[in-house]
């Protein structure tokens, strides 16, 4: 039986082999050449595999340990790299287009159970009151302790108007807390604009889709059309960033054409980019460039950036380009810190993974990843401050920042002293209770009253 269970052992570590160098060349044709295989450590993995096929309790399709074992493997890398099944591979496909169903969340993976990232503005799980930092223990009455990242997505998607319940662990909280949710089709507005008060415009965009980038240049449109602007707040708090085309195609509406707005820097050279306001970098197919059609004036008004810890990847590109070139003043609390590049590979026609190949730096070179953009202008989500807010530095496993090397400090990062950090029992805390742009926003009070004051210097040198 040993001689017997070696024999195949050594069959699936042959097996096995090919699969890789099948993978290897499909990912990396004309890229790099393979590095060498290590034989003992396939040898161990094909000894496990048999032994799991053997005298596992139950029987166990090949598919399904081969699976299982890929997305060890990118699990074990990093927060944000992963295995796509065929269903997370179309998702991920339609989500990019901005609908999609179930509860409208950002999520992650820690000490196994799934990790609230960000609830997705006006989402079933925003209007429930699920936290950025949430811990999701149960669904239904399924612990999520022991299950893969995309089994619990796929447990939380579902037809529309049927319910799930949620059980959470909150920081603070004595007991766990027990959420019904309704899911729905979750349909993302990511662009929103309104005239605050004469002369002042804000512009949202809660998560950056296909079309967002031409999205901006229609509201901008609009916001002409309803009178002279002075001034203009661009609204990236809680946006969790997505396609980045999309950021490159905003920072340009705002931008000298040919600016830089980000560059990657990874170990292959198709890592190594740059990104600038042209055309060929925000457009995708033969599409008209939509900037043409953008308000005189965009690229010369006042601006100013709030963003939080919420605003993550695609967003802190846009923030950083926005800062580095001087063009706008970022205003609020210091982002969340997602710095680096997934790239998705695909297998074959329905499954792919999600690897990251790069980080992101901002014009002036400075890297994003674990850090974020620290504000020009520290403001807290309240008079009372800010609450404590998950960040990338949190995340086990995350990338470093290979430039910053004091950037671990930033881990459990309170209010600065002098402000009362908010609470989960203050009526007046930084939670999803106060809405964006609503007259209650302290944030966006401040950003306007900073645009009065810089009409008011741009007037006086005129």
């Amino acid at each position: 039986m040993r001689n017997k269970f070696q024999k195949v052992g050594l069959v699936m570590t042959g097996v096995f082999a090919g699969v890789l160098i099948s993978l290897n060349f499909s990912a990396s044709a004309d890229k790099v050449a393979p590095a060498p295989l290590p034989v003992e450590e396939l040898r161990a993995f094909a000894d496990v595999f048999n032994a799991i096929k053997q005298g596992y309790v139950e029987p166990v399709e090949d598919k399904t340990l081969i699976n299982h074992a890929i997305g060890g493997m990118l699990n074990g890398l990093d927060p944000h790299s992963s295995y796509l099944d065929a269903e997370a591979f179309k998702e991920l496909q339609v989500g990019t287009h901005g609908e999609f169903g179930g509860l409208g969340i950002e999520v992650g993976m820690e000490d196994g159970f799934v990790k609230v990232i960000s609830p997705i503005e006006d989402t079933p799980a925003f209007r429930s009151g699920v936290k950025a930092g949430d811990l999701i223990v149960k669904l239904d009455e399924t612990p999520v302790k022991g299950m893969s990242l995309n089994d619990a997505v796929k447990r939380m998607r579902g037809k529309p108007k049927t319910d799930i319940t949620l059980t959470i662990v909150r920081k603070g909280e004595d007991r766990p807390l027990v959420l019904t949710l309704t899911r729905e089709v979750i349909k993302v507005q990511s662009v929103k604009s309104k005239v605050v008060e004469p002369g002042y415009g804000y512009l949202r965009v809660a998560q950056f889709q296909e079309n967002t980038a031409q999205s901006v240049v229609e509201h901008l449109g609009k916001l002409a059309k309803e009178g002279e602007l002075k001034g203009l707040v661009l609204d990236l708090r809680n946006d969790p960033g997505g396609l980045l085309h999309g950021a490159v195609g905003v920072a340009s509406a705002f931008l000298a054409p040919n600016s830089l707005i980000v560059s990657t820097d990874g170990r292959t050279e198709d890592a190594k980019r740059e990104y600038r306001a042209v055309s060929e970098d925000y457009l995708r197919g033969n599409r008209d460039d939509f900037l043409k059609t953008l308000p005189a004036g965009a690229r010369s008004l006042p601006m100013v950036v709030l963003v939080n810890a919420g605003s993550a990847s695609a967003s802190e590109i846009v923030a950083g380009a926005l800062q580095d070139h001087k063009r706008a003043v970022v205003m609020g609390t210091q982002t969340f810190g997602k710095g680096s590049v997934q790239t998705i590979l695909p297998l074959n026609s329905s499954t792919a993974i999600k690897l990251t190949t790069a980080r992101y730096y901002t014009p002036n070179g400075r890297s994003i990843q674990a850090k974020g953009i620290e504000p020009d202008i520290l403001v807290e989500e309240t008079t009372n401050g800010s609450s404590r807010r998950l960040r990338e530095a949190d995340l086990e496993r995350h990338l470093g920042n290979d430039r910053d090397p004091d950037v671990e400090r930033l881990k459990a990062v309170e209010p600065k002293s002098g402000t009362k950090p908010a609470s989960d029992d203050d009526d007046s805390a930084a939670t999803v209770r106060f809405e964006l742009a609503g007259k209650d926003d302290y944030q966006l009070n401040q950003a306007i009253n900073l645009l009065k004051g810089l009409q008011i210097v741009q007037n006086k040198k005129e």
